[in-house]
């Protein structure tokens, strides 16, 4: 058999864990995660390689019904993740019922092979498990059903065998030494960003995003000024804290990060500026990159 290669777009609801699944399935922490709903908002691409195959996937953010522009350019990155996708990885937890029709309708209409994924299983009876097994495989009939749990990194194996028997024969798309398409600068921005979903509530992880405005690599350290967004002054306010001690802890944790990420001493910078209903505006959203 000769070398495979493919394209396997990772999709579900908002925080079933498809980001924590993307990372155990390519062995690096490149999709950020965290608690809240909503933390991806880009497709983002993670290569895994081997000798005998070349496995693309893209973690994507989760289904919704889009309230403004940016989810609506969210919901863009999930359709558009489709188009080139060879199989389909359907993300879905204990806590989901198959009764969603209009869901039900769109998967139905994936013409490459899906495998759902039940995920969290270690938080669940054997019973459980098995009922939503037969469940979803009346509704849809996938290639495959496999439970797992992304957390514990359990029957993670299993997805992975069970893409390499769908997937093409093909040359490698990506140099085998790449992990994924996207830039430095973003997983920094990205990292930065986890750091905000992290340590604040309501509002101001949705309301922020964040811009590298300087990435200079010298000798021996890499000087990075990131710019945080949002979208009011009051959220300028709490996203620095007092005497600036909340934007430092953010700061702090997330140069601590990115030195693991990029392997080398780095000095961080971070600003706050407040870019008004940049989450409804067109041009500002394409300025942010959330085009295609």
């Amino acid at each position: 058999m000769g070398h495979k290669a493919g394209f396997v777009s990772i999709i579900g609801k908002p925080n079933v864990g498809k980001s924590t699944l993307m990372n155990r399935l390519v062995g690096e922490s490149l999709s950020i995660v965290t608690p809240k709903a909503q933390t991806t908002r880009h497709r983002i691409k993670g290569i895994l390689n081997n000798e005998n195959y070349q496995i693309v996937f893209s973690d994507t953010p989760g289904i919704l019904e889009p309230h403004y522009l940016l989810q609506e350019k969210m919901m863009d990155f999930v359709a558009e993740s489709l188009k080139d996708a060879d199989a389909v990885l359907y993300l879905t937890d204990l806590s989901e019922a198959y009764g969603d029709e209009d869901l039900l309708r769109r998967l139905k209409e994936i013409k490459v092979p899906l495998v759902v994924v039940i995920n969290k299983m270690d938080t669940s009876s054997p019973d459980e498990i098995n009922k939503l097994v037969h469940g979803w495989k009346k509704k849809l009939n996938p290639s495959a059903i496999i439970p797992i749990s992304a957390l514990k990194d359990f029957n993670v194996d299993r997805v992975r065998e069970s893409l390499l028997e769908l997937i093409p024969e093909s040359p490698p798309f990506f140099p085998k030494e790449n992990l994924s398409d996207a830039s430095e600068r973003f997983f920094v921005s990205e990292i930065i960003r986890e750091k905000i979903f992290m340590h604040y509530q309501q509002e101001i992880p949705y309301s922020a995003e964040v811009g590298i405005e300087e990435f200079k690599e010298e000798n021996k350290i890499i000087r990075i000024n990131a710019v945080i967004f949002v979208e009011r002054d009051s959220q300028k306010g709490i996203l620095i804290g007092k005497g600036g001690e909340s934007i430092k802890r953010i700061g702090t944790e997330a140069r601590k990060d990115i030195e693991r990420f990029l392997g080398k001493k780095v000095f961080l910078e971070i600003f706050v500026k407040v870019e008004k209903d940049w989450r409804k505006s067109e041009n500002k959203l394409r300025r942010f990159g959330y085009s295609l």
